[in-house]
């Protein structure tokens, strides 16, 4: 049963929260850093006193070499040279190791945040710009280069199996406002503006347990109900261990996915998709805190749609 399901989502629902939640022209015309802009020095500094115990957590899934059921296009992982002909080669004297890396990041099974130009709605992206400005040799505009500083402030983790007294949310399950503001209480925390809000749905301990499943097998998330919240709360980026959607989320196929939609498109919000959450979970609860200062650097890719991140959780 979803908390989400109480209200039923129609494409003209779905259509006026897009228009009620756009935040196109709020920092000018040619802004394209969007919920960003939440995040001042201010609410930065503020974040780092966050900072008491001088304890980190990565946020980042292994890079995901091996083929699985929600990795069907494996990350590449090859060494160039070794310890065990170290010597000559392209070193020539010197002894070292190198190795390459590729990876189509986009998808259910790499840490990654999506830029701006990551998804349309009717061949638009944020601030009303057209899909064509994404060209074959990148994004012309919105692309993740706009965070090439870094991104910084407080992470807020909400972690609804706890809430709900479970390990891991049913595969489908839509998470609706009511949870969210229900773990705000329960965690004695409140997300407001320029956070970078993480939503847990237990999708690791579910993995571990388990094994991987087919995304389109169903996976827990945010239901089309938060986008008003999610707006009203000014939040600056969005994170979860899923991809913040859930699957399905409705039966409309150019509302797949409507926060990816309505966040990238809409707000300007950015998306962390597939982090891990498990340990940040554990940490919060030993600590009784569920806020910290959350760090994110983004490759300086000029003209991507995204890049695979390490988020880092700090108490």
């Amino acid at each position: 049963m979803s908390e989400a399901s109480d209200l039923e989502i129609s494409r003209e629902w779905l259509e006026a929260a897009f228009e009620k939640a756009k935040n196109w022209g709020r920092w000018g015309d040619a802004d394209e850093a969007g919920a960003l802009n939440f995040i001042t020095p201010a609410i930065r500094a503020r974040a780092a006193q966050l900072v008491t115990e001088g304890r980190n957590v990565s946020c980042a899934l292994p890079f995901p070499t091996v083929p699985a059921p929600d990795n069907p296009h494996p990350a590449l992982h090859h060494m160039i040279q070794a310890g065990d002909s170290c010597t000559g080669g392209m070193t020539g004297e010197l002894e070292a190791s190198m190795d390459f890396i590729g990876i189509a990041f986009h998808g259910m099974a790499t840490s990654h945040i999506d830029a701006l130009c990551h998804v349309f709605v009717n061949e638009t992206m944020y601030n009303g710009r057209s899909a064509s400005e994404v060209k074959s040799t990148g994004a012309q505009s919105n692309a993740i280069t706009v965070a090439r500083d870094g991104i910084v402030s407080r992470g807020v983790l909400l972690d609804i199996p706890r809430l709900q007294g479970v390990e891991s949310l049913e595969l489908g399950y839509q998470i609706g406002p009511g949870e969210l503001e229900a773990a705000e209480k329960a965690q004695g925390v409140t997300v407001g503006e320029g956070d970078i809000l993480l939503v847990a749905t237990g999708r690791d301990v579910r993995r571990a347990r388990h094994g991987a499943w087919s995304p389109m097998d169903g996976m827990a998330g945010l239901g089309a109900s938060c986008v008003p919240w999610l707006h009203e709360r000014r939040i600056a980026v969005l994170g979860s261990d899923g991809i913040s959607d859930s699957i399905p989320s409705t039966d409309m196929a150019d509302w797949s996915v409507p926060i990816h939609q309505c966040c990238l498109v809409a707000m300007g919000v950015h998306l962390l998709d597939n982090l891990k959450l498990s340990d940040l979970a554990v940490t919060c609860a030993e600590e009784q805190r569920w806020e910290f200062l959350f760090t994110i650097a983004p490759l300086v890719i000029e003209g991507g749609t995204g890049c695979p991140v390490n988020p880092v959780a700090m108490f």
